[in-house]
């Protein structure tokens, strides 16, 4: 039997051979016509056979195709339609410039590019936002915010105003891989969340998966948003930048050596805190970020990028609480093309994630932290233009840090310490294909491995009946373990080992050349974990890796879904229902203390979450108006039963509301083009307000008043919502001038909506009366940016 299918798969490899023998290869780069600025994502269609293939990170394509004549078709979104003949009787190499659409000649109107669904794709639960529509939208303070303009999409929250991170399909923010040219991001917001920490300016490209990941990303259980930077403007050197209420910022890019290498630089800062001084008041809160990119191409076969990005944020109250927090990433890639088929990247990247706090009133320093150094190697594959493969390895080791403390004067009384450092290595290789069987049906499928270790030097707990969580039964209540004794672990001996295959499948059935049925699965694990007791991760949460206590997260979704374009793609339809279910997603015992604990085991337990619901997502993508309509359905529930029948576990084992459930969450966005000189655009925002708990009753002792709280979650904050709108000026530019202005004007929250960020309960010292008290975060908020271009 062997024999047999050894003999059979021979012969089918030299059918593929031998059939490949008459076919000819099509690649090259795509780029702006008018910086040479590579395109992600542009559709190389074949016109005749009726296929195609989209251009990767870097802006290359490759498709196969029978001897003969092809008509090819170029299109991408906010550039003009190319189409040229090619004649292909040997490979080609065939790079394309396209031209933005608004650059256009005298008497001469283009319609914009359509942005269509891509029907036969086996591609679902990913949405795509152009920097142009992000821009276009109303923010607060008139600051352009990526993340802020992600939750306007179909499946994406967070816990509110204010409020770092984002939540997807029901899954807590440290569940999202934030990537930044491949780099990991640890925390994605300024200013404690009214901000995230991406320059707009800075950015080429944005692509967040929900569900139906390639198996080329791994890590994280709910999402990954993988974010580009620019390369540069190879041609010319040119700046922009703007003036802001909050901030400012400035870019410059340009060529090292034209049409072969560029640089971009861009740095954002904010200034409010000078006000501040303005009226003497001592107190600071301001941030500042670096953006950098370099590319070269060495030849035809070989370019070179070298990326980073520094971010602080500094919060001081008056000079004795100073905290300054932030990210710092470096990465180095080189992508080669061994073929016209095939496309390999290797990245080396540097991730820093810091936390540092100063306390002169007490008398000593707090430094935290994560380090995350990783090596990957990826390749593209186009074997033919039915079957494309997608395979590679990756590296991370880990360097945790969860807290350092230093005196800072003799008479503070505080010693120095260092909780003890924590190491881990993470191992993954990964394969991917996509595979169209027929002209209707496509097919994608992958299989990642992954390993980790937790590696020491560490001097670690032991404790009865290995359980560091005790069960009080007399009070129902449970407790931290009190350690029996001690094991000590070398430098790089394995403290805890874990294996884990995530397969990954979905595929896309196109009904006719408008519509289809798609349907996903896959199986993600996320080694680390998160530690923090808030709904929203705050600067000083720690992040910690996978134990013989922690233990991964496992999590399997699938998703099936109906796409639609319709009257000539002027309208899209995008709905999607998705389940999905996680292991061990860990949750806190009641009165948990989470900071400068080395014995985090002793406060949590492990337990199960569930997510399902509807996601429907409705565009208009041409004409003077554009936007679109977004909705999600959804429940998310947590469960952590008890470990024996005698124990309650949390909520009596009963499945309850996770802190960033949101029954409903409703977006509509607009934007509209009057003419040259003015746009006008505004969102629409409306959530189920937040779950909390509150008491539900009180009683007395010893003269004191004590709450009685409800089930965990069982009460919403009121639901939120707000309307915000803008209007851009762009002044008619001037012959002869080098420069061109614009104005943009907004409103964040029109109506004044006070929308609680928190309900608190208190006895009213006057009447000794209980009463709520409500904490909005925004009301009313003009604004008006100054943008310059030259």
């Amino acid at each position: 039997m062997p024999k047999n299918i050894l003999t059979l798969f021979l012969s089918l490899f030299l059918s593929i051979t031998a059939f490949s023998q008459e076919k000819f290869t099509l690649s090259g780069i795509i780029s702006d016509g008018s910086n040479k600025e590579t395109l992600i994502g542009v559709s190389v269609f074949i016109e005749e056979t009726k296929t195609g293939t989209l251009t990767n990170e870097y802006g290359f394509y490759s498709i196969t195709l029978p001897k003969g004549d092809y008509t090819v078709s170029i299109s991408y979104v906010g550039y003009q339609n190319s189409s040229e003949k090619i004649s292909l009787t040997q490979n080609i190499k065939k790079n394309f410039l396209l031209s933005e659409s608004s650059k256009v000649l005298d008497e001469v109107v283009i319609i914009d590019n359509k942005k269509r669904i891509d029907i036969r794709k086996p591609e679902m639960s990913v949405n795509k936002l152009t920097i142009q529509e992000i821009k276009e939208m109303p923010v607060i303070f008139g600051e352009v915010d990526i993340i802020k303009s992600i939750l306007t999409l179909p499946g994406v929250t967070n816990a509110g105003e204010g409020q770092s991170g984002f939540n997807v399909r029901g899954g807590g923010a440290d569940q999202n891989l934030v990537l930044l040219d491949e780099a990991t991001i640890y925390n994605s917001s300024h200013l404690f969340g009214l901000f995230s920490v991406f320059n707009p300016d800075a950015i080429k490209d944005l692509k967040l998966y929900k569900g139906g990941i390639p198996a080329r990303y791994g890590g994280r259980l709910s999402s990954i948003l993988d974010i580009y930077q620019k390369e540069g403007n190879k041609n010319d050197f040119h700046m922009n930048g703007g003036i802001g209420l909050i901030s400012s910022r400035i870019l410059a890019e340009g060529p090292i050596v034209k049409d072969k290498g560029s640089f971009v630089v861009a740095g954002r800062a904010s200034y409010a805190h000078l006000f501040l001084k303005l009226v003497d008041n001592p107190n600071l809160a301001y941030f500042y970020d670096l953006n950098t990119k370099l590319s070269y191409s060495l030849n035809e076969k070989n370019n070179i990028y070298l990326s980073g990005y520094f971010g602080r944020d500094v919060f001081q109250l008056n000079d004795s609480f100073v905290n300054t927090y932030g990210n710092s990433v470096l990465n180095f890639r080189w992508n080669h093309l061994f073929s016209d088929k095939l496309f390999s990247n290797l990245s080396m990247i540097y991730s820093d994630y810091y936390y540092g706090l100063k306390l002169d009133i007490i008398g000593f320093n707090w430094d935290s932290g994560i380090k995350n150094y990783n090596i990957k190697y990826d390749l593209k594959h186009y074997i033919s233009d039915k079957f494309k493969l997608t395979y590679g390895i990756q590296s991370h080791y880990y360097d945790f840090n969860p807290g350092k403390i230093e005196p800072t004067r003799p008479d503070s009384g505080i010693n120095a310490d260092q909780l003890d450092k924590k190491y881990a290595l993470e191992n993954s290789i990964y394969i991917d294909a996509e595979h169209q069987i027929t002209k209707n049906l496509t097919l994608s499928y992958g299989l990642r491995g992954s390993s980790f270790l937790r590696l020491g030097q560490q001097t670690l707990n032991t404790y009865a009946n290995n359980q560091p969580v005790t069960f009080n039964q007399n009070f129902q209540i449970y407790e931290s373990a009190e350690p029996i004794g001690t094991v000590s672990y070398g430098k790089n001996q394995t403290i805890a080992k874990f294996d884990n295959l995530e397969p990954r499948f979905s595929f896309s059935y196109a009904l006719n050349d408008d519509q289809s049925i798609k349907a996903s699965y896959n199986r993600m694990t996320q080694y680390l974990h998160l530690i923090s007791n808030t709904q929203s991760p705050t600067p000083l949460d720690v992040w910690a890796p996978s134990d013989q206590y922690l233990k991964p997260q496992l999590l399997d979704q699938v998703a099936v879904g109906y796409f639609q374009n319709f009257k000539d793609d002027e309208y899209s339809l995008e709905t999607e229902t998705f389940y999905k279910t996680i292991k061990n997603r860990v949750d806190y015992i009641d009165g948990a203390n989470l900071i400068a604990n080395e014995a985090i085991e002793r406060v949590v337990l492990n337990g199960n979450a569930r997510a399902y619901g509807l996601e429907v997502l409705f565009r208009k993508n041409t004409g003077q108006f554009k936007g679109w309509l977004s909705y999600t359905l959804s429940r998310t529930e947590q469960q952590v039963e008890g470990r024996t029948p005698l124990e309650t576990g949390i909520n009596n084992g009963d499945w309850y509301k996770t802190g960033f459930d949101k029954t409903h969450n409703l977006s509509l966005v607009g934007n509209y083009k009057l003419n040259e000189k003015w746009r006008f655009g505004a969102n629409f925002i409306f959530q189920t307000g937040q779950p909390v708990t509150f008491p539900d009753g009180q009683y007395e002792y010893e003269g004191i008043t004590v709450p009685n709280f409800s089930s965990r979650n069982e009460n919403n904050l009121p639901s939120y919502h707000r309307l915000d709108v803008s209007a851009t000026l762009t002044p008619r530019k001037n012959k002869g001038r080098k420069w061109q202005a614009e104005w943009v004007f907004g409103i964040y929250n029109i109506y004044n909506r006070m929308n609680a960020a928190s309900i608190t309960f208190r006895q009213n010292q006057e009447t000794a009366s209980n009463e709520a008290i409500r904490l909005s975060i925004f009301g009313f908020v003009p604004s008006a940016t100054y943008n310059i271009k030259f």
